[in-house]
């Protein structure tokens, strides 16, 4: 029981793009939450589609052990100003085994789901829920409660509070103008135009904001109609909610810690910019599970947290007789509320040999009873039970337990009569051998022909190579091992262009040609490995992944009478080996604590593992249309070279996905991950040799043959996944390999140009310090560099050395600042965290699209002008590389001239004196104070920018 210190308390943050219900185009929403039949609701948010209330509503919890069986049930609605009745605008329903800790509390964002068949609803509601000994609980409200009002104890005149807030809210319409809500405060400012510029010339972090909104036309606020724009000014010490929406205008950047996170970019449409707590919501997190390993005899599974089973193996039955002669006999296992039933036998054959496996988390009873039934019969015709206080406890690598004849009773208790049955029980984990085949009680639920598709299982993608007929062109083909397939070869003659006559064909068995194994290999697979074991090298190390569980879990269906559900199982591929864990049903904290290896041939490679709902397991989903299609969650990639040798990383990393709406966190995965090295010699070795074999280097396959060719492979493996048991979706196997990736994105683009500009900013940065010292910013640092470069011209065989040191202390002294931590999904790299939903839009698009002609036309327009500026850019490089060469083209023949009298003279001064005394003469000369400098540009910039080029030969359309 509670003692009564601690309450739930459910923050509601904000609401995004609720249905207009209002008969106006809009809404008036307020959001009603109940938990063991106690009602509390928000204020009434007039006229708003994106309302912000960051409200607190504090519940009694009757018994804290039970808050993981509870629901708390949040509805949002719509007050109607003639009466007293409401329109329903969306419901979401929540387990109580995602609520936390206070301090732990993340915002979570939950879709709005129907109440009926015929309810109109759409949007997202952002939520805070967590346990907390410090809030008050307010007054609970039974029954309907008053419109329009926040019922709470200790506030007489509340009416008079919320008219107003509806005089505000009123006042705010009326003048168009934006508002800024701070954190945790109710009441609310309404700012103009001056009075941001104000607000934000007073904080030195915002110059940044203020510059951008000043000097981007399209990422500046519309501060006149926009009635749904609210940016959110975070207040210091507060977490900020999770989306900030403004529709339909543009964005302010999010600015955390003094620095923009997001950015405008493109037109039409306005942005959405997703502020969160720092990175702490995205980021990975270091966790401490009790992995098997720390109790050295409990099992071989060192890498997994250990779970322990009841283990009831039912072998055979003997010495029943029945009614009637033959007969169909079935066996059934009852543990508690756990039913466990075995396939039909006939009885004059009642052989089983099925396991029954318990979590002993879930034994609700101190006895398990087996029973001896005729099939479709209530009444048993044996029973025999065991005490758990008396079954024995097996621990790997042990043998397993011999079944034993145990005597049943019948109806009467009489075991003279009851027949005999072979059965073994016994206490262990996850390690057995029996678990990967045996019936959980945790799928009880899961109808017969979904049993399959929920055991945990290790595919093997077959092996490709490349078939190469030529017909003086390169026709390259995919084939899987075995070589069944034929090649079928047809000579044709086109009569006319949509005529053709054959003229011959040919059937080459593929099994008969010639296989190069010597040079060229099959195509290689993901751990970059030729396909022909004679290319094979011995192994380099051992990776293994322990799959612990996840956490928090974004419900992804609804099922009848339990709200929001999710069936999930976890995929990992490394190389050839694809592992995929049993579905745990009904639950969105699943644990499968199940560990796998894989031989490492190459430490420069990825193994990429997800997380997928299952569609399979319930025959009546609300959504039969979806053609049960395995449901994405999210997916991790670790780079193997990034992991340290023999170390055990326990993280939890952020399973994030990319909708319409923004980037959502899906839940947490906890992995555990180690990499062992076999040979440290052949492993440092392996960095100096080539990733693929010899013949894609001598003969190197051309763009469109490795697009056609990685299409190809991706629907082989893929049907061959699929024909297994169970089997492994077609859209498992594309998520997993990325076959997307090469669509067009705008926010992709944006990222990978932010990831240039990044690997640039080194000389940058070097060219800023030259220019620094050049121009004596720092007198101390300029004479400094002034005598190195002096002693590295008069002794330049100090050059090469000097530089190497430099590179090798630079690294060493990183060495205390190295990533501690695996890579993972970065929202802010990824250019997730401020988006513009006509981009995203654009990036979920088809592929041919399937939007309107109007959408289209902004869309090309857009891409007109982005492809614009590339053009100047690129005419820009060609205009300076004509003026080079124009420099011995006599196209301008008295600048040829001077420069051929110029080479000339140089070669003869180069001649007489040393190059070091030229490059010391040039340095002293660069370096001059700026008291001896010339603001005016050198001579020779002069003389090259005077150069003509072919720009003035190109047509214009004006």
């Amino acid at each position: 029981m509670n003692n009564g210190k601690e309450k739930l308390v459910v923050e509601v943050v904000a609401a995004h793009n609720l249905m207009p219900k209002d008969g106006e185009g809009s809404s008036s929403p307020f959001v009603e939450v109940e938990f063991e039949n106690q009602r509390l609701r928000t204020q009434v948010k007039l006229r708003d589609l994106n309302p912000v209330w960051n409200e607190k509503l504090v519940f009694h919890v009757n018994d804290i052990a039970d808050l993981p069986y509870r629901t708390i049930e949040v509805n949002a609605f719509n007050e109607k100003r003639s009466n007293t009745s409401r329109n329903f605008l969306g419901r979401a329903r929540i387990s109580g085994s995602s609520i936390g800790r206070q301090g732990e509390e993340m915002a979570q964002l939950y879709t709005l789901d129907k109440r009926s068949l015929f309810s109109h609803v759409r949007g997202e509601l952002s939520l805070k829920l967590y346990l907390s000994t410090t809030e008050e609980v307010k007054q609970v409200v039974s029954g309907n409660a008053t419109a329009g009002g926040v019922v709470s104890s200790g506030n007489s005149n509340g009416n008079s509070s919320s008219k107003k807030n509806k005089k505000l809210q009123q006042q705010q319409q009326t003048n168009g103008t934006n508002m800024v809500v701070p954190m945790g405060q109710e009441n609310k400012v309404i700012l103009n135009f001056c009075h941001l510029l104000e607000l934000l010339e007073k904080k030195k972090s915002s110059i940044y904001l203020l510059y951008h909104i000043l000097t981007c036309p399209f990422t500046c606020v519309n501060f006149q109609n926009q009635n749904h724009t609210k940016p959110v000014e975070p207040v210091p010490g507060d977490i900020k909610p999770v989306v900030i929406t403004t529709v339909p205008g543009s964005i302010i950047p999010a600015v955390s810690g003094g620095h923009a996170v997001g950015g405008g970019g493109g037109g039409g449409g306005g942005g959405i910019s997703l502020y969160s707590s720092g990175q702490g919501e995205f980021s990975l997190k270091e966790t401490s599970p009790h992995l098997g390993g720390k109790d050295k005899t409990s099992s071989t599974y060192d890498l997994v947290e250990q779970m322990q089973y009841l283990y009831v193996r039912v072998v055979k039955a003997k010495d029943f007789s029945f009614f009637g002669g033959g007969g169909e006999l079935v066996a059934e296992v009852k543990l508690g509320n756990y039913r466990g039933i075995t396939k039909r036998v006939v009885s004059n054959h009642a052989e089983w040999d099925q396991v029954f496996a318990f979590s002993k988390d879930s034994v609700q009873s101190s006895v398990v009873e087996i029973f001896v039934k005729e099939n479709n019969k209530d009444d048993f015709l044996g029973r025999v039970w065991f005490d758990l206080n008396e079954v024995p406890k097996r621990v790997p690598p042990d043998s397993q337990l011999a079944p034993q004849w145990y005597r049943m009773e019948d109806k009467k208790g009489d075991k003279s009569k009851g027949g005999e049955v072979m059965v073994a029980i016994w206490f262990g984990t996850q390690a057995d051998e029996a678990f990967a085949e045996a019936w959980h009680s945790k799928a009880a639920n899961v109808h017969f022909h979904g049993l399959c598709s929920i055991k945990s299982e290790v595919y093997l993608s077959p092996k490709l190579c490349l078939s190469n007929p030529f017909w003086n062109e390169d026709l390259m083909f995919v084939v899987a091992e075995p070589f069944e397939e034929f090649l079928l070869v047809s000579i044709e003659d086109r009569l006319a262009p949509n005529r053709e006559e054959v003229v011959g064909r040919v059937l080459l068995p593929v099994s008969s040609l010639e296989r190069r194994l010597n040079e060229k290999p099959a195509t290689s697979s993901s751990d970059v490995r030729p396909t022909a074991k004679q290319l094979w090298k011995p192994h380099i190390g051992v990776l293994e992944v322990g799959v612990l569980g996840v956490t928090n879990l974004v419900p992804m269906k609804m099922k009848e009478g339990k709200g929001g559900s999710v069936d999930a199982y976890c995929v990992a591929k490394y190389g050839q080996k694809w592992v995929r864990t049993r579905t745990v049903v009904d639950s969105l904290s699943p644990k499968w604590n199940e560990q796998y290896t894989w031989e490492v041939f190459d430490p420069c490679t990825v193994i990429t593992i997800g997380v997928f709902d299952n569609s399979r397991v319930d025959k009546n989903m609300a959504n039969p249309v979806a053609g049960n299609r395995d449901s994405r969650i999210g997916k991790v990639r670790i780079r193997l070279s990034t992991l340290e040798i023999d170390r055990v990383y326990t993280h939890a990393y952020p399973l994030l996905m990319l909708h319409p709406s923004g980037v959502k966190k899906m839940g947490e995965i906890h992995l555990a991950v180690r990499f062992s090295r076999a040979n440290m010699i052949n492993m440092l070795h392996m960095y100096t040799m080539p990733l693929l074999p010899k013949m894609h280097y001598v003969q190197p396959l051309s763009v469109s043959q490795l697009d056609s060719l990685r299409h190809q492979a991706m629907n082989v493996v893929a049907t061959r996944l699929s024909r297994s048991e169970p089997p492994l979706g077609r859209e498992v196997v594309e998520y997993m390999l990325d076959h997307d990736s090469h669509m067009w994105s705008m926010r992709k683009s944006k990222a990978n140009f932010f990831r240039l500009t990044n690997v640039v900013s080194w000389f940058v940065i070097m060219s800023r310090f030259l220019d620094s010292a050049r121009n004596w910013h720092k007198p101390v640092h300029s004479a400094l560099a002034l005598f190195a470069f002096t002693i590295l011209v008069l002794v330049p065989e100090l050059i090469i050395p000097c530089a190497l040191l430099n590179l090798a202390a630079v690294g060493l002294w990183r060495y205390r600042s190295r990533p501690r931590h695996p890579p993972h999904m970065d929202t802010r790299l990824s250019y997730a965290e401020s988006f513009y939903p006509d981009e995203l839009d654009e990036e979920f698009d088809s592929f041919p699209t399937s939007r309107s002609a109007e959408i289209i036309r902004v869309r090309y327009d857009r891409l007109r002008s982005v492809a614009g500026r590339i053009q100047t850019v690129v005419g820009d490089m060609a205009t300076q590389g004509e003026r080079f060469q124009a420099l011995l083209s006599w196209r301008d023949p008295r600048a040829t001239f001077l420069f051929v009298i110029f080479c000339f003279f140089a070669a003869l001064g180069f001649y007489l004196v040393p190059i070091k005394w030229v490059v010391a003469l040039w340095g002293l000369y660069y370096l001059r104070p700026p008291r001896f400098r010339n603001s005016l540009p050198y001579s020779v910039v002069c003389f090259l920018k005077r150069l003509p080029t072919r720009a003035d030969s190109m047509l214009c359309n004006i």
